[in-house]
C-alpha cells in the first residue's frame, strides 16, 4: 500500500478492501494543521489510484473526530499572512474536499464526539456517516468572523439537509446533537459510542463488497449531477449505464441471481 503518512494514522485491510484514516491527535481534539491537510488531500488521491482499495473509512481518535482548525498551529499564523497567502491556504483546504469528491471509492465518516469546523465539513464530504451518539456537529466558521461558505460548506450541506437547514447551521454555527443531524438526514445513522467503529466499519465493508466501478460512478454522477438539468442527467445516466453492462461486474450480477448466490464483485 503506497501510503506512510505522518500525519494521521492508516490501516489497510486486504481482506476486504477497506482503508482507515485515523486522524490521531487526540490531545488537541485531531484539529487539522497545514502538513495534515496537505498530507489527506494526497492521500485521497493516492487511495482514488489504487484499485486494491475498496473503500475508506474515516475517523478520529478519542473524544473528537476532527474540532476544525488548530487554533495555535493554523489560525495564529494566518492572522499574520497578507491576502495572497490567505488564499494560497483556503485554496489547499478546498482541495482537500475535491479530493474526497473526486475519489472513486465510497467514503464513510465514523463520527465520534467533536465534529466541529473544517471536521464538519469533511464530513459532510464523505459519501456517509455514521455517528455516535457523542457526535454533536457544527460549522463554527460564522461564530469567529468568517463566511460560513468554508471548503465547499455551501454547495455540500444545502444537498444534504436542503436550503433553510443549511442557512441555520451555516450562519448560527451553533452545535447540533447527533439525534438533531440524523433527524435533519445530515447523518445516516447513529449508534452508540461503544457500537460505532464496527458500525462504520460494517457499512465500509458492505461497501467495499459492492460493484466497485458501478459504485465510482454514481458517486461521480451524485457530484455532477448537481449542476445539471434533467435532460444532461438522464444522457449522462444513459451513458454511464451503458458502460456498466459491459463491465464483468454486470455479468457477474446476473451469475448470481440466476445462481440464487450473493454476486462476488472482485
Amino acid at each position: 500500500m503506497p501510503l506512510d503518512p505522518q500525519h494521521f494514522a492508516f490501516d489497510f485491510d486486504t481482506a476486504t478492501g477497506v482503508a482507515t484514516i485515523t486522524l490521531n491527535r487526540p490531545d488537541k481534539f485531531n484539529a487539522l494543521t497545514f502538513e495534515s491537510y496537505n498530507e489527506l488531500r494526497d492521500a485521497f488521491r493516492t487511495l482514488h489510484a489504487t484499485e486494491d482499495v475498496r473503500s475508506i473509512l474515516v475517523t478520529g481518535q478519542g473524544r473528537a473526530f476532527c474540532s476544525g482548525g488548530d487554533v495555535q498551529k493554523i489560525i495564529g499564523k494566518l492572522l499574520e499572512r497578507g491576502y495572497p497567502a490567505l488564499l494560497e491556504f483556503t485554496r489547499m483546504t478546498g482541495q482537500l474536499i475535491a479530493a474526497i469528491r473526486r475519489c472513486n471509492k465510497p467514503v464513510v465518516a465514523g463520527l465520534n464526539g467533536l465534529v466541529a469546523g473544517a471536521g464538519a465539513v469533511v464530513a459532510c464530504a464523505c459519501d456517509i456517516r455514521v455517528a455516535a451518539e457523542s457526535a454533536k456537529i457544527a460549522f463554527l466558521f460564522s461564530r469567529v468572523g468568517l463566511s460560513g461558505a468554508d471548503m465547499g460548506a455551501a454547495w455540500l450541506l444545502p444537498r444534504i439537509v436542503g436550503h433553510a437547514r443549511a442557512s441555520e447551521l451555516l450562519m448560527l454555527g451553533e452545535f447540533i446533537s447527533a439525534t438533531e443531524a440524523e433527524r435533519i438526514g445530515l447523518y445516516n445513522r447513529v449508534v452508540s459510542d461503544d457500537e460505532l467503529m464496527s458500525a462504520a466499519r460494517e457499512m465500509a465493508e458492505k461497501l467495499a463488497a459492492g460493484p466497485t466501478f458501478a459504485l465510482g460512478l454514481t458517486k461521480e454522477l451524485i457530484t455532477r449531477e448537481a449542476a445539471m438539468d434533467l435532460e444532461t442527467a438522464l444522457e449522462a445516466d444513459s451513458q454511464s449505464q451503458a458502460v456498466c453492462m459491459q463491465h464483468p461486474h454486470f455479468q457477474e450480477g446476473f451469475d448470481a441471481f440466476v445462481e440464487r448466490r450473493k454476486p462476488k464483485f472482485v
